[in-house]
């Protein structure tokens, strides 16, 4: 199976629905209070799924491995953010638990990926001959 659109994609599919659960939980009265952080979190819940995008559309295996890292990088950070979130009882318990299960669900998928384009032949669009 040859996947030609990063919309196709499992991984990008669940952080954009991740990302879109961010956007929705920000609106509160809670995060409006501090745009910093609100700006944040959404920041990095967007950069999953734009790294994985920027990182297919270069058509090469090797920066689409590097832009991989960086999505589940910003996993950890959600996480991270929502935890805070939790703490500074911005949002329940439930939600985090919730939202960060999410996140490492995303990661999982994002590490096997990556152990996917190891080990795999393929080089990329940029590199047929």
């Amino acid at each position: 199976m040859t996947l030609n659109n990063f919309e196709d994609l499992e991984i990008w599919k669940l952080s954009r629905t991740l990302s879109k659960e961010i956007y929705q939980i920000t609106n509160s009265p809670e995060f409006n209070s501090d745009i910093r952080f609100r700006s944040q979190i959404r920041a990095a819940a967007g950069s999953i799924m734009d790294n994985i995008a920027e990182g297919f559309e270069r058509e090469g295996k090797k920066e689409f491995i590097q832009f991989l890292y960086v999505a589940k990088g910003s996993c950890g950070e959600v996480r991270s953010q929502l935890c805070r979130a939790m703490d500074v009882g911005f949002i329940a318990t439930d939600q985090y638990t919730s939202l960060a299960e999410q996140t490492k669900r995303i990661g999982a998928k994002v590490s096997n990926m990556i152990r996917y384009l190891k080990t795999s032949e393929i080089e990329g669009n940029k590199f047929k001959k």
